[in-house]
C-alpha cells in the first residue's frame, strides 16, 4: 500500500481504490487503525491516545 506520510513513528498509507468510506490506514508500533477521512473517527482498530491526536490534527 502506498505510503503517504511517516512522522513520529506513525506510518500513514492509503490505496486509491480501497472500499468506502474514504479512509487511510495508520500504523504505530504494531498497532493499526483505519481512520475515516471525512468524519475524522476511527473505523476499526486503535492507536495510543497521543498518536491518535496527532493524526486527527
Amino acid at each position: 500500500m502506498p505510503e503517504i506520510s511517516l512522522f513520529c513513528g506513525i506510518r500513514i498509507t492509503m490505496f486509491y481504490s480501497d472500499h468506502n468510506p474514504p479512509h487511510f490506514h495508520a500504523d504505530y508500533a504494531g498497532q493499526k487503525a483505519l481512520v475515516d477521512i471525512l468524519e475524522g473517527f476511527v473505523i476499526r482498530g486503535a492507536l495510543p491516545a497521543r498518536q491518535l491526536k496527532l493524526i486527527l490534527a
